[in-house]
């Protein structure tokens, strides 16, 4: 099942924008608070995704010391934006109900891969850090990690600026159908 949910995640999320969309009440007011919330969103996984070195090590350091999840914990961050953008319960209520059908079951998936490519340091990682919501790391004396800070070419690599061009372009939307609300649609 959790593979299952993995593959449909994206393919599932189109028709629910839709909806979002549809039940969405945006403001200006809504817009401008729940975009800034959405960036704070973005810097998180900006910051992961600079540090990430998928498949070549465990990324221990920057906001993986905090959280094994960080690009969720930012996408977390960037749906509360755009619930607060929505300015509607409904809306946010499309946003919560996706994230908790599909987020905790993909990082189920992507721990067993883990701890299947990584093994102890895998777990001893796991033993010091939380799965989602972050904690000041804890010292170690073990480093497992290739990443010694951020690096943008990192960033690049991991083609995080896509989340970027898709948190303003969905923040275009929101803009719109507030501005087709105001004209009777």
């Amino acid at each position: 099942m959790p593979r299952f949910v993995t593959r449909w995640r994206v393919r599932a999320g189109y028709p629910l924008a839709i909806l979002y969309w549809w039940l969405a009440r945006p403001s200006y007011r809504s817009i401008l608070i729940g975009a800034v919330i959405a960036i704070i969103g973005l810097a998180v996984r900006a910051s992961a995704a600079g540090h990430l070195r998928k498949i070549q090590a465990l990324t221990t350091t920057g906001p993986y010391a905090w959280t094994r999840n960080p690009l969720y914990l930012g996408s977390a961050i960037m749906a509360a934006g755009f619930a607060v953008a929505g300015n509607s319960w409904w809306s946010a209520l499309v946003l919560i109900v996706y994230f908790c059908a599909f987020y905790p079951a993909v990082m189920r998936n992507e721990e067993s891969e883990l701890r299947e490519r990584y093994g102890d340091a895998f777990t001893a990682y796991a033993s010091r850090v939380p799965l989602f919501f972050p904690l000041p790391p804890r010292r170690s004396s073990e480093h497992t990690s290739a990443s010694s800070g951020f690096s943008f070419a990192q960033y690049r690599r991991n083609r995080e600026y896509q989340a970027a061009l898709g948190v303003f372009g969905a923040l275009f939307l929101v803009w719109l159908r507030m501005k087709l609300r105001w004209w009777g649609y």
